[in-house]
């Protein structure tokens, strides 16, 4: 029986070198060894349809650092050896089947203040290049400006408590997040696409690896952002560079850390209005275009509120926000865009059309 791109996936074996594993590497070395047990029933039962290829995650960008290669957890594939890089365990996006939030969750998680940002050394070991699933990752630590838009997930009890990639626990109720490929430690600003809200996070872990998401939010994070409930949800990462993290700190003044840990999304706004403004990034893209896959309409907002959840969960490789516009006929339309042109809209449309049972069309609308 031919088992597709085991030569791809680390193996268990690999974490027998390290004293202790990082919760990602824990992660891995469960999926790998149901994916075992899966494989040897498999066999005992006769012909079975091939397990699917597991999901790789969107290339890492462009940057390139030169970095020595050494990770926790080296890679068996023979193509990941040639290049003289190391692989360690991927870890998966929270979901409800195998996550979720707390038992005993802080009364208010809005009154919990977002990540300080300050200037702090960069940790050796992971920010080393790696490889995932074939897909080679490589940090960046040229502290130039990123922004990158896509689809955010959170993690949540199932790794509370357990080694991230710097070696802290994975605190869920705290303001941090998992990225592939910015700077451990590092700090971030998350927006949504859907509703301009905004968090300051610091990145301490690696992932995620799968479902073409960019980054794994805290729960606390995620939950700040409106998106804890989808599980998922289109967002905007920046990368707060060293030079925006002094002008930050300048602001701030001698006010006390708690206070200006509370405040801490307020001074940000004049740092990004160098570039484009936060509240109304999303209407900034789309004056360029006006053009829009609609997926349905209701009749009430709310029903049109939870089928958007529900496309977030079943389309979770969309990169741009699903958006309820009322009509004056009292129809509240899901609007999924915008895109340059037609082409791109009617793309996406069509592969939508085969993923679900909807008709999708793309319409021009007033921006």
């Amino acid at each position: 029986m031919t088992h597709h791109n085991a030569a791809q996936q680390p193996t268990c074996c690999q974490a027998r070198s390290i004293p202790v594993l990082t919760l990602a590497q824990r992660w891995l070395s469960c999926a790998l060894c149901c994916a075992s047990l899966s494989i040897i029933g498999g066999c005992a039962s006769g012909p079975t349809t091939p397990s699917p290829t597991p999901p790789t995650s969107t290339s890492a960008p462009s940057r390139t650092e030169n970095t020595p290669a050494s990770r926790t957890t080296t890679s068996k594939d023979p193509a990941n050896a040639e290049a003289g890089r190391t692989s360690p365990p991927a870890r998966r996006g929270a979901f409800y089947q195998d996550d979720g939030p707390g038992d005993n969750p802080p009364a208010d998680l809005d009154s919990i203040p977002d990540a300080t940002p300050r200037i702090e050394p960069l940790l050796r070991g992971p920010n080393r290049p790696y490889v995932v699933f074939g897909t080679e990752y490589v940090p960046d630590l040229s502290d130039r400006p990123y922004k990158q838009r896509g689809i955010a997930s959170w993690y949540g009890r199932k790794f509370h408590g357990q080694k991230t990639s710097s070696g802290e626990l994975y605190d869920m109720y705290g303001m941090s997040a998992a990225h592939p490929t910015l700077p451990i430690p590092s700090y971030a600003r998350i927006t949504s696409l859907v509703n301009g809200k905004q968090v300051i996070v610091r990145i301490n872990d690696r992932g995620p690896f799968l479902h073409n998401r960019i980054i794994d939010l805290s729960y606390t994070a995620a939950h700040k952002l409106g998106i804890a409930q989808r599980g998922s949800g289109p967002v905007e990462v920046e990368h707060l560079r060293t030079e925006d993290i002094k002008q930050l700190l300048a602001n701030r003044g001698n006010a006390p850390a708690a206070t200006s840990a509370a405040k801490a999304p307020n001074p940000v706004a004049p740092i990004v209005q160098n570039t484009t403004t936060p509240p109304p990034a999303l209407p900034t893209v789309r004056q360029g275009s006006g053009l829009f896959i609609q997926l349905a309409a209701f009749s009430s907002a709310e029903a049109a509120d939870n089928f958007r959840a529900h496309l977030y969960r079943l389309l979770d490789w969309l990169n741009e926000p699903i958006e309820i516009v009322p009509n004056a006929a009292g129809l509240h339309r899901l609007h999924l865009g915008p895109y340059p042109d037609r082409a791109a809209a009617q793309a996406v449309a069509e592969k939508i059309r085969e993923a679900l049972n909807l008709k999708p069309v793309v319409v021009e609308r007033p921006v």
